[in-house]
């Protein structure tokens, strides 16, 4: 028995899934020992190297998420927001921590994550970089420096499969400034605006959503009053910051107390 702690990856043959068993596997400080797929996939029954083009790593794709999870330390989970919730029941059930990058979650599922964290430790986060975590940051500790003579705007890019809008960084960083300005976000966020809209209502955060090509991810806040401009900015190159973050994630939650966390926690922000 070796004390390196295995991980399973969910959604193995996605872009995140990919690049979560290469940087898991290229790791010295844990081991892939499951790779979930939905059923009636093609990859299930594959070995999950195979599957992917390379050399066998001696584990085999399965759709059956509780029988991986109990051989299992961790779980790594960037899928869709029902699966998400599956997953966690089952995660707590096995004791595993439950690291989950999936985004477009609502209020309501947050919410049902609940249960499962009163028995296993859950890190949520809408991203998992570094550079992100500490945008979320300084746009926190700007909003409350400002006045509402600066408006906010949040924009944000990304590759044309991305799914929802507004990203989950994008929401992160908007409630980072409502939580600045002392406000609820759902009180004053306005999307994606269109037609006649009338003049911007002071004190509002504006988020709009670009989607082209294959952009990894683009954020920036905009403070924007008379005469000055402040724009904070994060430029993702390379997913695989994401899942470097989701790693250091799995890794930190071992031995911590059931609850639900957070990479502010994991990077000690």
């Amino acid at each position: 028995m070796t004390h390196i702690p295995g991980i399973v990856v969910t959604g193995a043959s996605g872009r995140m899934g990919q690049m979560l068993i290469k940087t898991i596997t290229d790791s010295e400080q844990a081991r892939l020992v499951g790779a979930v797929e939905r059923t009636g996939h093609d990859w299930i029954g594959q070995d999950v190297g195979t599957a992917m083009g390379g050399q066998p790593l001696g584990v085999t794709v399965t759709d059956d998420p509780l029988e991986a999870f109990a051989q299992a330390q961790a779980v790594i989970d960037f899928t869709a927001p029902e699966a998400t919730l599956e997953f966690a029941a089952l995660a707590a059930q096995a004791r595993c921590v439950h690291v989950i990058g999936t985004t477009g979650m609502s209020d309501e599922q947050i919410a049902a994550l609940e249960p499962a964290a009163r028995h296993a430790v859950i890190v949520r986060a809408g991203n998992m970089s570094l550079g992100v975590n500490l945008l979320v940051q300084l746009t926190k500790k700007v909003a409350a420096a400002l006045d509402e003579d600066f408006d906010i705007e949040v924009i944000e890019a990304h590759h044309h499969h991305k799914v929802d809008a507004p990203s989950g960084t994008a929401l992160m960083l908007g409630e980072a400034a409502a939580e600045g300005r002392g406000v609820n976000l759902a009180d004053v966020a306005d999307r994606g605006r269109d037609g006649i809209t009338g003049a911007r209502q002071r004190g509002h955060i504006g988020f709009h959503a670009i989607r082209g090509g294959d952009i990894v991810g683009e954020h920036d806040v905009l403070f924007a009053a008379p005469g000055e401009r402040i724009v904070l900015r994060h430029v993702a190159t390379d997913r695989a910051i994401f899942a470097r973050g989701a790693l250091k994630a799995a890794l930190w939650g071992q031995g911590k107390a059931p609850g639900q966390y957070d990479m502010v926690d994991v990077l000690g922000l």
